[in-house]
């Protein structure tokens, strides 16, 4: 019996010893095991036979409920220097007062909002509510504080990451945008001109509202729901309560709401998460082309009965695009078969595309159609 035990010890020891090794040396032959606590999430999705219950009342009540514990208010502080007059650098007045010309400090504050994603502290909310800060502060619904540190940010999409080191944090439950439509009522939740949380109500205006020039990577949902300054990088929920977007933007002449706001899908902005989470960045996929869409003037000078693709304005040179042969002036009509249809929807299609990659690209030149292929490229980092 002795002699069992013994043998069961060293078996046990020596495989994980073998365990420890392999998970420390090659982590990739365990993906199931993760060495970097940092990289945990937990997220929460809901159920795709999630209804509301009771009477209408009641269910914006409880919608606000769930969600409002999940959302938080985000103070940032930055501190600019003042320029002094270019009389005060004169050498005989800083020989008398010395330091007491030196360049002076001004500290900015601004406020905006986030969303608890995951109970490890992970929140959502836009870059440029968070831009440039010095100190980030998040305040919750519960009164409790802490300092926030950037995980990441991806300016493309106007979204950034913030991790806080709270126990037992509220988090959103995760809606998926594509089952909602035009006319489905919403709330919109946030810190709107920093006088503390505030739940509004509208309707879904319009949905992958593009090209508006807030961002790169557009797919936008409008809403008519009161949003205002302080309420970017709130949430935008469902009636069951379920995340949905996340509120960057409003249409304004005086800086208040006029019922055209403007929100980035949720799933969009998981994906982004969890990328910046696993590598501190987006990685997305990239040609190296400039291109415009097609308007009627311009399909009907190439000869075309259609608007959809788009024409090749640009391209840089010795880019995956140059590298196939694609040339200024070329329409590219679709990628891997995928229709392209404008150049907002060529630019996503590209981007979700791996570096590495090899796709076809089908253009017309000429009046004839031809296919290349092209190796997808990383696309470069956006400049500051």
């Amino acid at each position: 019996m002795k002699k069992a035990w013994s043998l069961f010890c060293q078996t046990a020891t020596v495989s994980l010893a073998i365990l420890f090794v392999i998970t420390t040396l090659r982590p990739d032959l365990t993906p199931g095991i993760s060495n970097n606590p940092q990289n945990v999430i937990t997220i929460t999705e809901s159920s795709a036979h999630n209804q509301s219950a009771g009477n209408q009342a009641d269910g914006f009540r409880m919608a606000a409920k769930k969600a409002m514990p999940a959302v938080v208010n985000i103070f940032t502080t930055k501190q600019t220097r003042i320029q002094n007059h270019p009389f005060l650098d004169d050498p005989v007045l800083r020989h008398f007062f010395g330091d007491q010309l030196e360049e002076r400090k001004k500290q900015n504050s601004s406020l905006g909002s986030g969303v608890i994603i995951s109970k490890e502290g992970f929140i959502l909310t836009n870059h440029h509510v968070i831009e440039s800060a010095d100190e980030i502060e998040v305040a919750l619904s519960d009164g409790r504080k802490a300092v926030a540190k950037v995980v990441g940010t991806d300016p493309e999409t106007d979204l950034a990451v913030l991790k806080i080191n709270l126990e037992n944090l509220p988090t959103i439950v995760m809606g998926n945008p594509s089952n909602v439509a035009v006319g489905d009522i919403v709330l919109a939740i946030g810190n709107p001109f920093g006088v503390g949380q505030t739940v509004t109500m509208g309707i879904i205006s319009a949905l992958e509202r593009t090209q508006l020039g807030l961002s790169t990577f557009e797919n936008f949902i409008q809403t008519d729901a009161a949003i205002n300054p302080g309420n970017s990088g709130g949430a935008l929920v469902d009636i069951n309560g379920n995340l949905i977007g996340i509120n960057s933007a409003i249409y304004s002449r005086s800086g208040g709401s006029l019922g055209i706001g403007f929100a980035i899908p949720a799933d969009l902005a998981k994906r982004t998460l969890e990328q910046i989470i696993k590598t501190g960045f987006v990685i997305r996929g990239w040609i190296g082309v400039q291109v415009q869409d097609l308007s009627k003037e311009l399909s009907e000078s190439f000869d075309l009965k259609t608007t959809d693709g788009t024409l090749v304005a640009g391209v840089i040179a010795n880019g995956p695009a140059f590298k196939a042969g694609i040339r200024r002036g070329d329409i590219l009509t679709a990628i891997n078969s995928q229709q392209i249809e404008n150049s907002n929807n060529m630019l996503n299609l590209i981007a979700n595309l791996r570096p590495s990659d090899r796709v076809l690209a089908t253009l017309l030149r000429n009046g004839k159609e031809i296919t290349v292929s092209i190796i997808v490229g990383t696309r470069p980092a956006p400049a500051n």
